[in-house]
């Protein structure tokens, strides 16, 4: 079903571009010959039925499933990014059964995700039916991971942190369909 969406979107951008970057100067230039070009049949086609492909997808895709719950369902590890962290992450202000014997400074990682046309058009529609935008779940969750892992790289390499405490995570709204996620903390020697 995600491909039959992922399908639906680009026809829906590739209608939606050619239509305004070819269709209107067509409009403009040749305003005195009424026949319609067969070229801007397809775009204005490809832009109707992208919409409708997308719509019935997401449709047939919440009436066949139901949205999973818990970890699992954020799309949280971005592809090639499976190392486990040597540098301990704790959102408290200490790490249970260690010492901490030298607080070394601030640490942090930041990101900017998007997403691209097609997936807006999906969340987009999904808000019409109803049902978790998981397009942005995943946007949101990959923009955490990332922030996350360039905060842990940031700790070990620049700073020999052995944990990285009072985690704290920021999100902000860039343009409509992008985030900025900001991940801090104070990078620390354990004994």
């Amino acid at each position: 079903m995600k491909l039959i969406r992922h399908i639906g979107s680009l026809a829906f951008v590739l209608g939606l571009a050619v239509s305004i970057f070819g269709g209107i100067p067509w409009a403009v230039v040749a305003a005195h010959e009424p026949p319609v070009p067969v070229w801007l049949q397809v775009a204005v086609f490809c832009l109707l039925g992208g919409i409708l492909v997308v719509l019935a997808s997401v449709a047939i895709e919440q009436k066949l499933w139901k949205v999973p719950k818990g970890p699992a369902a954020t799309g949280a590890s971005p592809e090639g990014e499976t190392a486990a962290p040597a540098v301990i992450l704790s959102n408290a202000a200490t790490v249970p059964g260690r010492e901490i014997t030298e607080s070394l400074g601030l640490v942090q990682g930041h990101t900017v995700y998007a997403i691209w046309l097609g997936k807006d058009l999906s969340a987009i529609i999904r808000l019409i039916v109803g049902g978790e935008l998981t397009e942005y779940t995943e946007m949101m969750g990959k923009a955490r991971e990332a922030a996350t892992q360039r905060m842990i790289a940031a700790a070990a390499a620049e700073m020999d942190a052995d944990a990285v405490i009072n985690v704290r995570y920021m999100t902000t709204s860039v343009v409509a369909s992008a985030a900025e996620l900001l991940v801090y903390g104070t990078a620390v020697k354990l004994g």
